[in-house]
């Protein structure tokens, strides 16, 4: 059936059943029930035998809720407004975070996002949030692979364990000296669908950074309730 609603979709004068059948080397009887099973429910109209998309294509993209980078961008902006520091949506991709989006600072000094790149997950503050909300063999396993000493791993489990009940990830210069970020997750049916991270230099950003977290934390709040639909 989608192959016949793109093939409707690709022609505005509309496609006709024998073209139909032709292409999905179909007998004419059997695509004539499909079509007109999407034409009873409005997904194709019939113009004297040339189908078009109908209606209920348009009722159905618009009832599609929106992607993590749409619902996210409003806040996005909204954080850049209030404290003038880089803002980035970061995904997990295999055992790695990458930034798909960002709104850059405007100041002259500043944090710039390399986006689509993959990074490790630790010490970032996207990747710790993921980590702290990941399944607990997700988590074990990134960091048996990634970190040697098992003192480490424990403080690290610990920190994690810290991410989780406050909601918020802090990265104090562990990544890049004199940048600090913050991260917080967006959740959405039940997983994070995304980090929601600002960062800066940390000049800036040290007398601010528990205002920051907070304003990020209700933003993320938003971003989840606007996937969700009820925004």
């Amino acid at each position: 059936m989608t192959t016949i609603l793109e093939l409707a979709a690709a022609d505005s004068a509309g496609v006709r059943l024998a073209d139909l059948a032709d292409h999905l080397g179909a007998p004419r009887s059997s695509v004539h029930g499909l079509v007109k099973g999407l034409v009873a429910t409005g997904y194709l109209r019939d113009d004297g035998g040339a189908y078009t998309i109908g209606p209920a294509v348009g009722a159905l993209l618009t009832a599609a809720p929106p992607t993590v980078e749409q619902a996210a961008e409003p806040a996005m902006r909204d954080l850049v407004a209030r404290f003038g520091e880089t803002v980035m949506l970061a995904s997990l991709i295999g055992d790695s975070v990458v930034y798909t989006e960002t709104v850059e600072s405007t100041q002259m000094i500043r944090y710039s996002a390399p986006l689509r790149t993959r990074r490790p997950l630790y010490p970032t503050s996207s990747g710790k949030c993921i980590l702290a909300f990941a399944t607990s063999r997700f988590r074990d396993n990134y960091l048996a692979t990634h970190i040697a000493d098992p003192g480490e791993r424990e403080r690290v489990g610990r920190e994690l364990a810290e991410i989780a009940t406050a909601g918020v990830a802090i990265n104090r210069g562990e990544t890049m000296p004199d940048v600090f970020g913050v991260g917080v997750p967006v959740v959405h049916n039940g997983r994070v669908a995304a980090v929601i991270a600002v960062a800066g230099p940390s000049n800036r950003m040290i007398d601010s950074i528990g205002d920051i977290a907070e304003t990020a934390k209700a933003a993320a709040h938003e971003v989840s309730e606007r996937m969700a639909g009820r925004r």
